[in-house]
């Protein structure tokens, strides 16, 4: 059981940086990295970014140090390692996410580029409205607020799919090119089955905002039991323990522009 780091040798934003990691757990990990003061933003799903400079002392702290292939050797072997495409910014992998009739492991990652299309078998949309509010919907299957969307159709591309579920959930057209991805979400079954597949495994997040303050809502299916507008404390009030929770977190939290 160990925390590693490798040397600072990987540049960007004008600087050197090390990654830390943990080959026992993902709590491990973050206990350390909060000891010795490494902030959550430099957490990047199953690694911390370490600046040059914090690299002695983070060392002296009970980091061992190893050389880059090692680290990354022993964080596949712990299974904590998340795959994600560069560029992409894993946000966290919750485990043990209890469904209706499956357990599964999700794993968050922020990303600005659209998933890998054959991938995808759902998407969500953060819809906002003029003033910054936005439209949630209950669900029945899962018995909890969140954003309109839901499974993808045969012959329905991506973003199709985004507008046909939030126009069913809430009554809302949006304009497919509208959407911008902001992030995924990867799902891998422990126990039981879900609308999921190995392989297709991604549940798309869209983004997007309306020229109208908080224009009605309705809904044309019973997959959902309630929609409303809600501003982002109260969002975060109904969903703040949701396990994806901490990807739309980071979504809503990231600098304008």
């Amino acid at each position: 059981m160990a925390v590693l780091i490798d040397p600072p040798r990987v540049e960007a934003h004008g600087r050197r940086w090390s990654h830390l990691v943990s080959d026992t757990s993902l709590a491990e990990l973050h206990a350390f990295a909060r000891r010795v003061g490494i902030p959550a933003r430099g957490f990047e799903g199953d690694h911390y970014d370490v600046p040059e400079e914090r690299y002695a002392a983070v060392v002296a702290a009970g980091a061992e140090p190893t050389d880059a292939r090692e680290l990354l050797r022993r964080l596949v072997a712990s299974g904590l390692r998340m795959q994600k495409r560069r560029g992409d910014k894993g946000v966290a992998r919750v485990t043990g996410v209890r469904l209706p009739g499956v357990v599964v492991d999700v794993d968050l990652i922020r990303s600005p580029r659209d998933a890998t299309p054959d991938r995808v078998f759902a998407a969500l949309v953060l819809v906002h409205d003029a003033a910054g509010d936005l439209a949630v919907v209950r669900s029945v299957w899962r018995d909890e607020w969140g954003a309109p969307g839901g499974g993808r159709e045969a012959g329905e591309s991506v973003r199709e799919n985004a507008v046909r579920e939030v126009h069913e959930e809430t009554g809302l057209f949006l304009d497919p090119a509208a959407l911008r991805p902001v992030g995924y979400e990867r799902f891998r079954a422990v126990e039981g089955e879900g609308p999921w597949t190995r392989g297709t495994d991604l549940l798309q997040l869209f983004e997007t905002h309306l020229a109208s303050v908080r224009p009605a809502l309705s809904s044309a299916h019973d997959d959902t039991s309630d929609r409303r507008w809600v501003t982002k404390p109260e969002l975060q009030s109904l969903c703040g323990t949701t396990f994806w929770w901490p990807l739309v977190d980071a979504v809503l939290s990231r600098p304008a522009g």
